[in-house]
This record gives structure tokens, sequence and C-alpha cells, in this order.
């Protein structure tokens, strides 16, 4: 839930400086952050502070590695948002979130149900 937030997040920003020069629209990978979380991710350790000094990676900071999208086509100015793209993964990561909302509310209710013994 937190990553799905957290995607939102980023993805919003992403259409916020839609007309912003030299903008680069950035994500993050669900999919490898999931499979890292869950222990698939092989041999890759992530980053850890040792110090109190040490910088955070990106992926520290937000559940997972910040990547720069890919435009499909460029822009005089630089920007690399596609409205388009955006505004299509924005709406597959809200219904995802409310589908793992609807997951959860569904099974704490059967679980509630089951100490009631209903």
């Amino acid at each position: 839930m937190l990553l799905r937030g957290r995607r939102a997040e980023i993805l919003a920003a992403n259409l916020a400086n839609a007309d912003t020069p030299h903008y680069k629209a950035r994500d993050i990978n669900f999919q490898d952050v999931m499979s890292r979380a869950l222990g698939r991710a092989g041999d890759a350790l992530p980053l850890r502070a040792t110090q109190s000094g040490h910088v955070q990676s990106a992926a520290d900071a937000s559940g997972g590695e910040l990547l720069y999208r890919i435009p499909h086509q460029s822009s005089l100015d630089g920007n690399t948002v596609d409205t388009q793209v955006e505004q299509a993964e924005f709406t597959q990561n809200a219904l995802q979130y409310q589908a793992s909302l609807t997951f959860l509310n569904n099974h704490i209710r059967g679980l509630l149900t089951a100490f009631r013994g209903e």
C-alpha cells in the first residue's frame, strides 16, 4: 500500500510538471520492488547507511529506485512527460491501490466474522 501511494505521488508530480522545461519524468518499477521485498532479488543487496553522514539512495527514500521514463517522442524544451502515458499509469496505479484496499477490507471483515462466530 505504501509503495502504491508513493508511486501515485511520483506520477502526480510528473503530471504537475508536464509544462516545466527540462523536467524529466520519473517512476519506480513496481515489479522489481515487490520481487525484492519477497526475497527474489537474486544477489542484489540493498545499500545500507552505516554512519549518520551517509546519503540515502533513491531506493531507500521511496521504497524503490526512481527511474527516468523514456519518452516516446522528445519535446523541444527537454521535458519528457507524456501526459497520456502519465494519466494512464496514474489511473492504473489508482485502480490497483483501490483493489488492494478492497481486498484488505474483505479480509479484515472475514477475520472479524470468524472472531464473532457468525
